[in-house]
């Protein structure tokens, strides 16, 4: 049961993600892309769990769920909102937070090998330095860009604004509660996808209809006699 939910939640933020960048590929606007980035990360995440769950965990899939989880989801999801300010800027420092959090984890020796069916605590498997240390600099600074830019702009759209930050309270929630076990922190990371998702869509303007990732060419008149 813990590896279907967490392997649901997977899909769930898959397949949103797909639809953000199919209406990036449509519009061209980097909020969409960044926010679908952070949507694969959380897929990603997701999916480690549900492996977790299902094969019990090892150093590998506890390396891809901290890098996805605990690495890149806030910042992306940060990188998204000031993109959504114009901040064009963020795009240069997310490329290169990325390289660095990829680097740290691909690199980074684990102080005790992974083991057994419960999430691993990163305490027990991390030093501080550099990746836990880069993981609280990267959430810190990701959720302060989510709360600052809907805080500036909550009178021109409070509903979306709201949706965002209760995904970011729900998924901060599942990850502090990771002691319940696989299954409850998959709800909570499934119910954080939703809002999120909701709250990309409301905060962008875009409609909740899904759109198409390709385009229809003209049809071409045939000939005649």
């Amino acid at each position: 049961m813990e590896a279907l939910l967490a392997f649901t939640a997977a899909l769930v933020a898959l397949r949103f993600a797909g639809d953000l960048f199919a209406r990036f590929r449509a519009r061209r606007a980097p909020h969409l892309a960044a926010w679908a980035a952070s949507l694969v990360a959380y897929a990603v995440a997701c999916a480690a769990l549900a492996w977790g769950a299902a094969a019990g965990w090892d150093d590998i899939a506890f390396r891809v769920y901290y890098l996805a989880g605990g690495l890149l989801t806030a910042p992306l999801l940060g990188v998204g909102s000031l993109l959504l300010r114009g901040h064009r800027w963020t795009i240069s420092v997310a490329i290169a937070y990325v390289g660095v959090a990829v680097g740290v984890m691909l690199a980074e020796p684990l102080t005790a090998s992974v083991s057994g069916t419960e999430i691993p605590d990163a305490q027990a498997h991390l030093d501080g330095f550099p990746a836990r240390v880069l993981a609280a600099l990267g959430n810190s600074l990701g959720t302060l860009a989510v709360v600052a830019v809907a805080i500036v702009t909550i009178r021109r759209d409070w509903i979306g604004n709201a949706l965002l930050l209760a995904g970011v309270v729900v998924a901060a929630a599942g990850t502090a509660l990771t002691g319940l076990g696989e299954s409850d922190t998959a709800l909570f990371i499934l119910a954080a996808v939703v809002l999120l998702y909701a709250g990309f869509l409301k905060a962008s303007g875009e409609r909740f209809a899904p759109i198409r990732s390709f385009r229809r060419g003209p049809r071409r008149a045939g000939r005649t006699a």
